[in-house]
């Protein structure tokens, strides 16, 4: 698998100039815009390897993989590993690094308007029957196939296997993958694992939620000045007051050690 891994990355830094990888927290990201994000993966959508994945972490997923060691190989078999948060994105700017945020949502959304085409088949795992109506009217698109994945997907590994099927059984460019994280991505590794699923996988969580207007997201402004987390705590507080007020800033010791390891030339997790 890091073989194969290893070869597609090749294969998309050589797609675009800014496809450069840069080791942070102990994972390989591809420094790349929004944009270059997009066009790169719809160019390398139907990889002649079969199906791959991308994954965007951000904070709250860098601490939980320093909690849960054991998640990391879902994010080191992903083809491609977007940066999703400017606060990250600051915190590499700090160590002299280029970590440009390319937030999913933005790349989700550049993939609808510049790289979707309306007739061809979409896979959606997740959502509601509502957001997929909204998410075709939209978009005008004619083709979503939609998988209603049950809650707790992480503790029901049958559930991870019939989503891997359902996109088996629907062949697509582009797989939507929208269950939160970690079920997503290991939604999305089963289905690597498969053998028999083509395309790209997206876990891109909220991302549809976003673009449907079930959940309003952050203003531009505040995207800009790193606040989007303050903007989703103040709308959400109950179920975001963990992850950003308790949580989140544990990313700060984490950075810290991972700077003297670099420092001091060890390797990280």
């Amino acid at each position: 698998m890091q073989a194969s891994r290893t070869a597609l990355q090749n294969e998309l830094a050589a797609a675009t100039q800014s496809g450069e990888s840069t080791r942070f927290l102990g994972l390989d990201f591809q420094a790349m815009a929004t944009r270059n994000a997009a066009r790169t993966i719809a160019a390398n959508a139907l990889d002649s390897d079969g199906f791959w994945y991308v994954v965007t972490p951000n904070v709250d997923h860098m601490v939980r993989l320093y909690r849960d060691p054991a998640l990391r190989t879902l994010y080191e078999t992903a083809g491609l590993i977007l940066n999703d948060s400017r606060v990250l994105e600051l915190l590499a700017k700090w160590d002299g690094l280029h970590l440009p945020a390319s937030p999913g949502a933005d790349v989700v959304q550049t993939l609808f308007e510049k790289e979707v085409s309306t007739d061809e088949p979409v896979v959606v795992i997740g959502c509601t029957a509502s957001e997929i109506t909204a998410l075709k009217a939209k978009f005008g698109l004619s083709d979503v196939r939609w998988h209603d994945a049950p809650m707790g997907l992480r503790k029901n590994p049958e559930a991870i296997r019939r989503a891997s099927e359902f996109m088996a059984d629907n062949p697509a460019r582009f797989h939507f993958l929208c269950v939160g994280s970690p079920q997503q991505e290991m939604v999305a590794m089963a289905a690597r694992e498969h053998g028999g699923v083509q395309g790209v996988g997206l876990c891109c969580g909220a991302s549809l939620d976003f673009l449907t207007g079930k959940s309003r997201r952050a203003p531009e402004w505040m995207r800009k000045a790193r606040l989007e987390w303050l903007h989703r705590l103040t709308n959400e507080p109950q179920r975001m007051a963990k992850r950003y007020l308790v949580d989140g800033p544990k990313i700060f010791s984490l950075w810290r050690a991972d700077r003297k390891q670099r420092k001091t030339g060890t390797s990280g997790n």
